[in-house]
């Protein structure tokens, strides 16, 4: 269905062969046919009318109707109807449909046309029932920002309506209005159309192969060395892939050289990372956003996401450049008219917390009515995901350490293996609290956790040739031009970090502190929450793990040594910034050894390295992974950050 205003609402009817009856059932036809602007779904006949058969110019200010030539359609319910009977009914519901299109299309057209003062209604010569849908319908395109998004607001109050109610609001609003009802809470997906059906491939349509033709038709200027890397690593898989089937080299035509499977082969799923890898690099540059669309790569990646129901990790990728195109506003109206609304309105009801927030990012990034801000890849926003009318007094920003990620690190404690079912069955266990516990804790802040890549070897590296960017340097640097972006600095900021996140944040404040474009960072940050940081290096890297990490070990692990000069000079550095500026600082420690191989534990920070000398010290009788999931809400390591947190807002609000 398109353009709702054309469509008509017909009962269930039904016919036993009694001519009388049958006049009674048609009457009871043309009384409802009458109702105009409402839609019924389901049915086991339905009749097919084309608008443009009025032979009439009629113009609706939405966009629906332009995209679906005007059509419209009527299910009705046949009941008992004789077979013989159904063309005559058939041919009568055409004719009343004539007459009742007509009327509701003038009232719709009244309805959302602008009188001279752009806000009064015309009469719209609509059921009195059906009004009130109407008249939030034109509120979501208020030229007053409040009154749209209010409007919106009602719309997604709204859980009592029938069908063809939410189908009206699902067709006739505008893309605005469409974005801002899937970043409402608890929202009724009725209000979402679903995505447009992709066209049908041939037998010999290969996922990819096509990944394979996008890659290839896109730039290769202003690749970076990584980029560039992952591309020709994903090229490469794929063309051995196509030879393999061929049974032969693909640059010897497949025939004429026999191909090694044992080195060839690689599963499909493998592929399709190695291309999605190759491919979100591609997505965060900007001037390569255009291309990935105007090539077909939205339906790719939606055909994938449908395919892909099996793989969260593939799912998650794809969301993800989703989220990275939405950086480009010039691409909204494609990303819409894709059909990623929906998807990505399901996605947020994800029980999974990675899923629903790599949603909820492509969401904000696309919802400019009511955010501001725009989140670059790698930074999350944990709350509020969904659109709120209470005002953010603060940012908290967690940054995770080495091996750590966004979500897993600031989950809660994993459950020990002797609790058997009943901790399964848990209900209260949440797998990121920041999002689930300190959100309902300070609902009036703004809660961000940022991710990079880590590794303890570079043989585990995913890109060789990106060694640059694993400095503290650089990921400092990067971290906060994209905090920035992000529009952090404008408001208090509360810091939340696990390991060598906490050397980051350290970083990043002493770099903002030197330049003028960055100097909010440092005038708002009122407090910093340290767990099991390495102030003065960890011995880590000393110990033989294994071979590779002896051999090879990253640079974030070389960064890390035990006494290393650089850590000592960020670390005095640092000392005289916050003693300046008079930081609020608590540091927790962990007391037991973490398990790091089968043979060996050790204590990865031990209590002198973290001890920053300013602010509170507390250890707590955990190991280094565990520092930060606490075992419940009501553990003490929660609740004493949660009263950390309060106290340093509360401070910095009787400071103003």
């Amino acid at each position: 269905m398109s353009a709702v205003a054309s469509c008509l609402f017909c009962r269930k009817i039904g016919t036993s062969g009694n001519g009388s009856r049958r006049e009674r059932n048609w009457k009871d036809i043309r009384k409802i046919a009458k109702i105009t602007g409402s839609l019924l779904l389901g049915g086991c006949v339905f009749v097919t009318y084309e608008i443009l058969s009025l032979r009439k110019s009629i113009t609706l200010d939405t966009q629906a109707v332009q995209r679906e030539k005007l059509k419209s359609y009527i299910y009705v319910h046949t009941g008992s109807v004789e077979r013989n009977d159904l063309q005559g009914i058939t041919n009568k519901v055409r004719k009343e449909l004539h007459r009742a299109a007509r009327k509701a299309l003038e009232a719709s057209a009244n309805l959302f046309r602008k009188t001279q003062d752009g806000e009064q209604y015309r009469n719209p010569n609509v059921e009195d029932h059906e009004l009130p849908l109407w008249r939030l319908l034109k509120n979501t395109q208020s030229s007053d920002r409040m009154v749209r998004l209010d409007a919106v607001r009602q719309l997604a109050e709204i859980h009592h309506w029938h069908d063809y109610q939410y189908r009206t609001v699902a067709q006739a609003c505008d893309n605005r209005t469409a974005i801002g009802l899937a970043r409402c809470k608890d929202i009724d997906l009725r209000f979402f159309l679903p995505p447009p059906t992709l066209p049908k491939v041939n037998d010999n349509y290969s996922i990819e192969d096509a990944l394979r033709r996008l890659l290839s038709s896109l730039p290769q200027a202003e690749l970076d060395r990584c980029a560039k890397y992952l591309t020709s690593l994903a090229l490469r898989e794929s063309s051995h892939s196509f030879a393999a089937q061929r049974k032969g080299l693909w640059c010897f035509g497949g025939n004429g050289l026999p191909y090694a499977e044992s080195l060839s082969v690689v599963p499909s799923e493998k592929l399709e990372i190695f291309s999605l890898q190759a491919l979100l690099t591609h997505s965060m540059i900007s001037s390569h956003t255009d291309k990935i669309a105007s090539n077909g790569g939205l339906q790719l990646l939606q055909r994938i996401y449908l395919l892909r129901k099996d793989s969260q990790k593939i799912q998650r990728s794809i969301v993800r450049i989703i989220g990275n195109l939405a950086l480009n506003e010039q691409l909204h109206q494609d990303i819409v008219d894709s059909g990623w609304i929906s998807i990505l309105a399901e996605a947020m009801k994800s029980p999974y917390v990675i899923q629903s927030s790599h949603a909820a990012r492509a969401l904000a990034n696309l919802d400019r009515d009511s955010v501001h801000e725009k989140y670059p890849d790698g930074v999350y926003l944990l709350h509020p995901q969904c659109r709120t009318s209470q005002p953010i007094v603060a940012d908290i920003l967690f940054v995770h350490g080495l091996l750590g990620a966004a979500f897993k690190t600031w989950r809660q404690q994993d459950r020990d293996e002797q609790l058997g079912e009943s901790a399964a069955q848990d209900d209260d266990y949440t797998d990121c609290w920041p999002k689930a516990w300190l959100a309902a804790d300070c609902p009036g802040v703004r809660i961000i956790s940022v991710e990079y890549d880590t590794q303890l070897s570079e043989w585990r590296a995913k890109c060789p040739a990106d060694s640059h960017r694993k400095t503290m340097a650089y990921r400092s640097s990067e971290l906060l031009n994209k905090l920035k972006a992000a529009g952090v600095g404008k408001r208090p900021i509360i810091w939340v970090s696990h390991s060598m996140g906490g050397l980051l944040v350290k970083k990043m404040l002493l770099n903002a502190s030197k330049n003028e474009d960055m100097l909010d960072f440092v005038k708002n940050t009122q407090a910093i929450a340290f767990f099991s940081v390495p102030h003065s290096g960890s011995r880590l890297a000393e110990y033989t793990v294994n071979a590779r990490l002896l051999l090879f070990p990253s640079i974030e692990v070389k960064e890390l040594s035990k006494d290393s000069p650089a850590l000592k000079e960020l670390n005095d550095e640092f000392l005289q910034f916050a003693k300046n500026k008079d930081l609020k600082i608590i540091s927790f420690v962990e007391t037991l050894p973490t398990r790091v191989s089968s043979m060996m534990k050790l204590h990865v920070v031990p209590l002198e390295s973290a001890d920053l000398g300013i602010g509170d010290l507390i250890p707590v009788e955990v190991n280094h992974l565990n520092i930060c999931k606490p075992k419940s809400r009501d553990s003490y390591i929660y609740q004493r950050t949660l009263q950390f947190i309060s106290d340093s807002l509360k401070t910095n609000f009787e400071k103003q």
